[in-house]
């Protein structure tokens, strides 16, 4: 399998906490500019790769849960697809869709999406819970949302308290803020631009990925859908803390096991401060959670491996699709 060697998913790092946004440019407009003929004569011969383990094959389907046919109303195709604006969400469908005829049709959302689609729809987010198989999964706005870190900072040595940084403008995040800006065993606040000052509560400096990286505990809270912090911190030497997930991507936060891949929080956060003493002092059990996080992170770190999985959730998409049929 060489489709690594067509292209990768690793950025160069000059702050070893975040993508760089201009290189991740430059590679993604070199594959936008090779004809979409030199992809699709080389697709065969990746599709033909049978020697995939047991989870790639899980992590397919996990991703893509369309098992019969279906078909498309006012769908685009993928010749009208590069018409879009050449945005990282663009790009990371793209890269996968120029394997194919441009005369396929498919659907795509684009954004924080937390509702399901009627028909099935290549996206970056789905709800956990109910049918969700119309909301097909794809690694999208990786350049921001996939960072992992090389945390030097034992768990010991870090502060016996929770951190946390971000926008407050939902409902559930101020509710937090409200309850725990104060206490002492919390170091939470919300960061805004400056002309907002004086109209905004619960504000605190902004907080870089390395200054987190001080605190034992790291709170993952969900946002529009997902925390999109849950990733570092899961690859640190920190304790996420989380209320149970109800949004997912393609870290498959769904599948992540309370107390085992991260500390659960009560909906009401009502045992943050219970959680926070016990992790204290039970280090042993706090390295335990750590090292099954970082364990869990070792799949997404294979980069050849991660383009063959999107590009068979792509793959299944269209075949299953009445589309296909119409071009082959």
């Amino acid at each position: 399998m060489k489709i690594n060697k067509i292209f990768n998913n690793k950025y160069i790092r000059i702050d070893p906490s975040k993508n760089i946004k201009p290189l991740y440019y430059i590679k993604n407009i070199i594959i936008f500019l090779i004809p979409s003929i030199y992809f699709q004569k080389k697709l065969t011969t990746l599709l033909n790769n049978t020697n995939y383990s047991k989870e790639v094959t899980e992590r397919i389907n996990y991703y893509n849960k369309i098992n019969s046919s279906f078909s498309l109303t006012n769908a685009n195709s993928i010749q009208n697809f590069r018409k879009e604006k050449k945005k990282v969400y663009f790009f990371d469908l793209y890269k996968y869709l120029t394997y194919y005829n441009p005369k396929l049709n498919f659907l795509y959302l684009f954004g924080d999406i937390i509702s399901v689609p009627n028909e099935p729809t290549l996206l970056k987010s789905r709800p956990i819970h109910g049918d969700n198989k119309n909301s097909i999964i794809m690694k999208l706005d990786k350049v921001r949302h996939f960072i992992f870190l090389n945390d030097k900072i034992t768990f010991k040595e870090k502060k016996n308290l929770l951190v946390w940084r971000g926008k407050a403008h939902q409902t559930h995040r101020q509710y937090f803020l409200n309850k725990f800006y104060t206490n002492p065993l919390c170091d939470v606040g919300q960061i805004i631009k400056k002309e907002d000052k004086g109209t905004v509560q619960w504000i605190k400096p902004k907080m870089s990925i390395k200054e987190h990286l001080n605190y034992k505990f790291i709170l993952c809270i969900e946002g529009n859908d997902v925390a999109s912090n849950l990733k570092w911190v899961m690859s640190s030497n920190s304790l996420a803390f989380m209320v149970a997930p109800k949004y997912e991507t393609w870290f498959m936060e769904g599948k992540l096991i309370p107390n085992y891949h991260y500390v659960l929080l009560k909906d009401d956060y009502s045992d943050l401060e219970e959680k926070i003493n016990y992790y204290s002092t039970h280090t042993d059990k706090a390295e335990k959670i750590i090292n099954n996080a970082h364990i869990y992170i070792e799949q997404f770190k294979n980069i050849e491996q991660e383009d063959f999985i999107s590009l068979m959730v792509v793959d299944k998409y269209f075949n299953y699709s009445s589309e296909f049929k119409k071009t082959t």
